[in-house]
């Protein structure tokens, strides 16, 4: 400004303020080794984003979720959402307010309430993904990531073995049904089809259509991870559609109906049918005499063990599902050629 120009100092001021603030950026995206232009530079100085909190950021992801249906996964993030509301008493907090030492308080606090080594882990793995998101996003600098020093992989338990035998496998796929009331056949029918088709899970099962088979191949998306699934199908996992032939509904299991139109109906009728299931397994595998608790679970680990001594090498399929993520697992899994997987399916 001239030297007789009114509000001379505060425009100099101002002018001082705004150069130094177009400084303090540069410098800034320089150390992040970021590349800009003016027109960039402005624009970030212009219109600096609005700081998120921790918990604003948990309930956009989770409405994500909700929004792509990943219905199981969205359930895991809303439980450490609940758990940290409870140990913070609110998460109107900034991600740089999350360090070691925060982390360290929560970690204590959840083993005073008796969390499995597990959950514990999960917890912190669902805290680092929230942060890692939160960077991507420029809602945070990557300086003040935590998990450096925080090693989350320290918070896991070795999950016992829920594989069984060949020969145990064929005990509880020969039980004889006739004559037993629904859920016995229906435990029996999923185990079967679940141990032929790649251990699907039991979720996915109940979302089968008959869509879902084309030229002789099962192929869907895992409702956890979305990823696709292309296997062949197996004469007795078809012996086993054959027996639900004349049920009404697009579905290929007596599990959901056109009656389950809504989320909630249709969350409810699965775990009312999942609880029937594992607790009818759960009779026929004492009655077998198998040692283990037998669940609809049994099937998907029984079903790798299986490849694993049929030749599929260690780094394709681990020897059991228990470890911290089955996506790790279905990554392997979907990376392996269908021909590979074809042949090695002939073993079951």
């Amino acid at each position: 400004p001239k030297a007789d120009c009114p509000n001379k100092e505060l425009l100099e001021k101002l002018i001082f303020n705004k150069i130094s603030e177009v400084r303090s950026k540069v410098v800034e995206l320089k150390s992040e080794d970021k590349e800009f232009s003016a027109t960039t530079l402005i624009e970030k100085v212009s219109n600096p984003v609005k700081p998120i909190t921790v918990g604003e950021l948990f309930k956009q992801h989770l409405h994500c979720l909700e929004e792509e249906k990943r219905t199981g996964y969205r359930l895991s993030i809303q439980q450490t959402y609940n758990s940290l509301l409870k140990f913070n008493k609110h998460l109107d907090i900034y991600f740089p307010e999350i360090d070691i030492s925060w982390l360290k308080r929560y970690e204590i606090w959840l083993r005073k309430e008796g969390k499995a080594e597990n959950t514990i882990g999960i917890r912190f793995r669902t805290i680092r993904m929230i942060f890692n998101l939160a960077i991507e996003m420029e809602i945070v600098k990557p300086e003040y990531y935590p998990f450096k020093k925080f090693k989350v992989s320290k918070l896991h338990q070795s999950t016992v073995k829920r594989a069984i035998t060949k020969e145990e496998i064929q005990a509880v796929i020969s039980y004889p049904t006739e004559g037993k009331d629904f859920y016995i056949c229906l435990a029996v029918n999923l185990f079967t089809f679940s141990y032929f088709m790649g251990g699907i899970n039991f979720v996915d099962m109940a979302y089968l259509t008959e869509k879902s088979i084309i030229d002789n191949r099962l192929i869907y998306n895992r409702k956890k991870t979305s990823k696709l699934i292309n296997l062949p199908m197996q004469e007795r996992a078809l012996m086993v559609l054959k027996r639900y032939k004349d049920k009404s509904g697009p579905y290929l299991f007596p599990i959901l109906s056109n009656y389950h139109k809504a989320e909630q109906q249709r969350l409810n009728r699965l775990h009312k049918v999942i609880t029937k299931v594992n607790a009818a397994l759960k009779s026929i595998g004492e009655e077998l005499g198998i040692p283990i608790k037998l669940t609809t679970y049994v099937a998907r680990h029984s079903y790798a063990t299986v490849l694993k001594r049929a030749g599929v090498s260690t780094s394709i399929i681990s020897e059991s599902l228990g470890h911290s993520s089955e996506k790790v697992t279905q990554v392997y899994l979907d990376s392996f050629e269908n021909s590979q997987i074809d042949k090695a399916m002939e073993n079951l």
